[in-house]
């Protein structure tokens, strides 16, 4: 059972307070984070962070929330986390 007040951080990155809310939120995407790779949460997590403008950020946790739940267990398309 998955503790709804836990969630795990990538092996580098700490999980920003905006995504592990929405992460929180909702259990089949909090059951996918617990399940995915501690690497492909440090991608997820960089991913996010890594923009450069508010809107991009929101925007990039929609997409996060969206690709998560089809099945997207990393970010697509970008070269990865610069940090490993």
């Amino acid at each position: 059972m998955i503790r709804r007040d836990k969630i795990s951080s990538g092996t580098v990155h700490r999980i920003p307070d905006d995504f592990r809310n929405v992460v929180l939120r909702n259990r089949t995407i909090h059951a996918i984070w617990e399940d995915i790779t501690p690497l492909a949460r440090n991608e997820w997590i960089c991913w996010i962070t890594s923009a450069k403008q508010a809107e991009t950020r929101e925007r990039r946790i929609r997409v996060a929330i969206s690709k998560m739940s089809k099945g997207m267990r990393r970010p697509c398309c970008w070269a990865g986390c610069p940090h490993r």
